[in-house]
């Protein structure tokens, strides 16, 4: 059983900024770079081959919020990402409504920023998901967001169930918030990170801390690996999603009982 974490990255050339984090009863057992998209579905598609049960963590948004879904005359999130697929770049590239945070884009008024998922997770430390008509600027997720719905087709083609768009496999893909699983640790600052893992010394991560220390993307992937794996029983008993998370869909976050 492995729990898979990618840390992923909307741009266009997003060698380097990739990270893949994969932990096994307990402990963290790879934490590296990737140099492609494509790259990071060839390493989920090997674990099909090879592992029993396998939950992927991946860090962005699988779909909008669902007024907006209804503009584009899809029912649920699946038909979303073909959308997406054939008008996601045009969308990074207008940066037209609703879509905002380039040069000379001011963010609009919407109906809603946020999907229900989003407002339900809430604020840690004062920090709360970004919108994923975002596109540019600090904190932007969108472009990640519209980069890899088109993605979730692909593994989901190859054998992954999606939650909660599917029913819970031993082969699953989930989303994840890292800001949730790593709490109120000052992410972007090096030191913070150090600190952070200097305090679980001798911990699973000991490995693989330099990396951590020097990469935030990697400090994401391998803490939320680590959640995924501590509270890896969760994930057989997913509820199904009610009709608005087939359409906005769901992040994972650990239930309170296991926390």
């Amino acid at each position: 059983m492995t729990a898979v974490a990618i840390d992923w990255s909307g741009a266009k050339k997003p060698a380097g900024k990739i990270w893949i984090a994969e932990a096994v009863d307990g402990s963290l057992r790879r934490l590296e770079p990737l140099d492609s998209r494509d790259h990071a579905l060839d390493e989920l598609l090997r674990h099909l081959g090879t592992d029993e049960r396998t939950i992927v963590g991946l860090d962005f948004a699988f779909s909008f919020p669902s007024w907006f879904c209804r503009t584009q005359s899809v029912s649920n999130a699946i038909e979303v990402w073909g959308v997406v697929r054939e008008e996601g770049e045009r969308w990074l590239r207008e940066c037209s409504w609703p879509f905002w945070g380039r040069p000379g884009k001011r963010k609009p008024a919407l109906e809603t920023d946020f999907r229900r998922t989003e407002e339900q997770v809430g604020a840690t430390n004062s920090i709360r998901p970004k919108s994923t008509f975002q596109i540019g600027g600090a904190g932007a997720v969108g472009t990640g967001s519209i980069r890899g719905m088109p993605f979730l087709s692909r593994i989901r083609e190859e054998g992954f169930a999606v939650w909660p768009f599917d029913a819970p496999s031993d082969q699953l893909v989930v989303e994840i918030y890292p800001r949730v699983l790593t709490g109120a640790v000052v992410k972007s600052s090096e030191a913070a990170r150090a600190e952070y893992l200097a305090q679980r010394r001798g911990s699973p991560l000991a490995a693989c801390s330099a990396a951590a220390i020097r990469s935030e993307d990697a400090f994401d992937a391998a803490i939320s690996a680590l959640a995924m794996d501590t509270h890896f029983e969760q994930f057989q008993g997913l509820p199904s999603g009610d009709a608005l998370s087939k359409i906005e869909g769901e992040i994972w976050t650990p239930s309170p009982q296991a926390t």
